[in-house]
C-alpha cells in the first residue's frame, strides 16, 4: 500500500462514521497531510452540516501549514452550491496546493466539475486511489445516480425446513424464527438505511413498527403496500411517528400528517414501479421484509442488490414457504446458532 492509498484508507474509516446519517448525501472522509503527518481530519456527519472537507479543514490547528499540504477525500470534493458552499471553493481559499481523490463522483451535479475547477485553480490533483473500496463504501449512493434506483436489500428469516411462517398463529404480532441477537442486528441495519419495505400481508399478520427501537439510529421511512386498502386505520403503520408512503391501487386517500398516498399498477413490474416512486422520493436505499410475494416479486424481476437472510433453529414444518432465489456467491456468519447468509446481485 503506497502512501495516498494509505490516507485514502484512513478517510474510508472516518466516512463509515456517517453511515445512515447523511442521505441524500454520500458518506466522506477526509483527512489533511503536512510532513508525512495527518494534521487534520474529519468525515461528514449529517445532511446539512459541513462537509468532510469543511470539519478536516476547521480541524487543523495551525492553518499556516495548509499551503503546504496535501487533503485527500474519499469522494471528488463537491464544486456546486447545496446546504452548504463548494468544498472545491473552500481547498482553494485555503490555497492547499495538493488534492488526493478517492473515487468521481457520480452525481450530475459534480461528476469530474470538481476535479476541473481545481485544475483550473492550479491545485495539483490526483485521482483513483483504492477507487473500489470507495465505490463499495457508497454502493447505496451510486447506484441510486447511476441506475436510478434505490439500492435494494432484501432480507427474511427462514426455518430450519424453509418456512418464513408458521401455517397458523394465534396473535398479530411475530412469530420469531432468529434469536435476540439477530433480532437487534435487523434493527441496526434498518438504521443504516433510508426506507423499509413490506407488504399487506405482513402488516395484518404481525402489526409492525417497523423502527429501530433495539438499536440507536434514525428510524427508515416506511413503505407499505396495500393494494386494496385492507389495512386497518389501528395499525402502527399509520402512528404518524415516521414518514410512512402506502402504495395502493388509486391514490384517492388524503394524505395526512406523515402519511402520504401513491398508486401503481399492481398488474404488471411491479418492483420496476416501486423502484421508479422510491426514486422519486430521494430514496437511496431501501430494505424489503417481506412477505414472502413481495420479496418475490423483486427476485423474480432481478431488481436486488443483495439478499441477507437468516436461518433459525426453529423447525415449522408447514407454512409459508421462503422465497426461491438461485444459488450465488454468499458470505456466511454464525449469530449465536443462527445462520446468516449474504449474497451479492452484480448482473
Amino acid at each position: 500500500m503506497n502512501t495516498h492509498e494509505k490516507y485514502i484508507k484512513r478517510c474510508l474509516e472516518l466516512a463509515k462514521n456517517g453511515l445512515g446519517t447523511t442521505y441524500p448525501n454520500p458518506m466522506v472522509g477526509s483527512v489533511i497531510v503536512f510532513d508525512n503527518k495527518i494534521i487534520g481530519e474529519g468525515w461528514h456527519k449529517k445532511a446539512g452540516g459541513p462537509h468532510a472537507e469543511v470539519n478536516a479543514v476547521n480541524s487543523v490547528k495551525d492553518k499556516s501549514l495548509l499551503k503546504k499540504a496535501t487533503i485527500y477525500v474519499s469522494l471528488e470534493p463537491c464544486s456546486h452550491f447545496g446546504k452548504t458552499p463548494p468544498c472545491c471553493d473552500l481547498i482553494v481559499d485555503n490555497k492547499i496546493p495538493n488534492v488526493v481523490i478517492g473515487t468521481v463522483d457520480p452525481n450530475i451535479k459534480v461528476a469530474g466539475n470538481g476535479i476541473k475547477k481545481l485544475i483550473e485553480a492550479g491545485t495539483n490533483v490526483s485521482v483513483g486511489y483504492l477507487e473500489e473500496e470507495c465505490n463499495e463504501l457508497n454502493k447505496r449512493f451510486f447506484t441510486f445516480h447511476q441506475k436510478k434506483r434505490p439500492y435494494i436489500i432484501l432480507k427474511w428469516a427462514e426455518s430450519q425446513d424453509g418456512f418464513i411462517a408458521p401455517l397458523s398463529k394465534t396473535e398479530t404480532k411475530p412469530v420469531w424464527i432468529t434469536n435476540p441477537y439477530s433480532r437487534q442486528l435487523v434493527h441496526k441495519w434498518r438504521s443504516e438505511e433510508q426506507a423499509i419495505l413490506v407488504g399487506t400481508q405482513t402488516v395484518i399478520d404481525d402489526n409492525p413498527k417497523l423502527d429501530t427501537r433495539d438499536w440507536a439510529g434514525n428510524n427508515p421511512i416506511r413503505i407499505i403496500l396495500d393494494q386494496n386498502s385492507r389495512i386497518l386505520d389501528n395499525s402502527h403503520i399509520f402512528n404518524n411517528q415516521v414518514k410512512t408512503i402506502i402504495i395502493c391501487k388509486t391514490s384517492d386517500k388524503d394524505n395526512k400528517e406523515n402519511c402520504i398516498f401513491e398508486s401503481i399498477d399492481f398488474e404488471q413490474n411491479i418492483a420496476q414501479q416501486l423502484s421508479e416512486l422510491l426514486y422519486k422520493y430521494q430514496i437511496q436505499s431501501v430494505i424489503i421484509e417481506g412477505g414472502r410475494q413481495t420479496l418475490q416479486t423483486f427476485i423474480d424481476e432481478n431488481l436486488w442488490d443483495e439478499t441477507r437472510i437468516f436461518i433459525g433453529k426453529t423447525l415449522f414444518q408447514e407454512g409459508t414457504k421462503a422465497p426461491l432465489i438461485s444459488k450465488r456467491d454468499s458470505k456466511k456468519n454464525c449469530i449465536n446458532g443462527d445462520e446468516l447468509i449474504i449474497s451479492r446481485n452484480y448482473d
